[in-house]
């Protein structure tokens, strides 16, 4: 038995937000992001694209932006500002999001890193840090001072809060 188109769409779009999900709490936990994750985004955009019958001249222009923050992204790892899974994740989150959804994707993770540096902030100090020692060891970390930032908390939920405006969710809606 073959899926319905409309079930293959969900099931596709589900598994995006499977895959950002997990690699924002894998960041969290670990700060890693395994590469299998943003090489399984990658690899199933553009087939994801074909099914929803995004034109050419779309998924082109995706691919661009994608390649054009990785290349961002691979600077600000070069200059310790950005972790290699984040410049990752934000490029292959970008492919999902396309052209037309990426300033919001800009303006959503911005504003998430801003939240996440908030908590960050709150977490680390003296007042809280003693209680977020006797959790977990990853959120004792996470409230280490001068600890780094998971980014990909921030990444994942600006790309969620992106995917309506994006390139698939408007092909999925007949924006094409």
């Amino acid at each position: 038995m073959t899926p319905s188109p409309a079930l293959l769409q969900t099931l596709l779009f589900c598994l995006f937000a499977a895959l950002v999900v997990f690699a924002a709490v894998r960041d969290a936990v670990s700060y890693t992001i395994p590469n299998w994750v943003s090489a399984a985004l990658v690899a199933i955009a553009i087939p994801t694209a074909l099914i929803l019958g995004v034109p050419t001249q779309a998924i082109l222009a995706a691919v661009i932006v994608a390649v054009v923050l990785l290349g961002a992204g691979m600077v600000m790892f070069a200059l310790k500002w950005m972790g290699g899974g984040d410049a990752k994740l934000m490029a292959a989150a970008a492919l999902w999001i396309g052209l037309p959804g990426i300033a919001s994707f800009f303006l959503y993770t911005g504003l998430a890193g801003g939240i996440l540096a908030l908590g960050l902030i709150g977490a680390r100090s003296a007042f809280l840090r003693p209680f977020a020692a006797s959790g977990p060891a990853w959120v004792g970390r996470l409230a280490t001072p001068g600890a780094a930032a998971p980014y990909g908390v921030a990444i994942a939920m600006g790309a969620l809060a992106a995917f309506p405006h994006g390139l698939l969710m408007r092909a999925a809606h007949g924006g094409f």
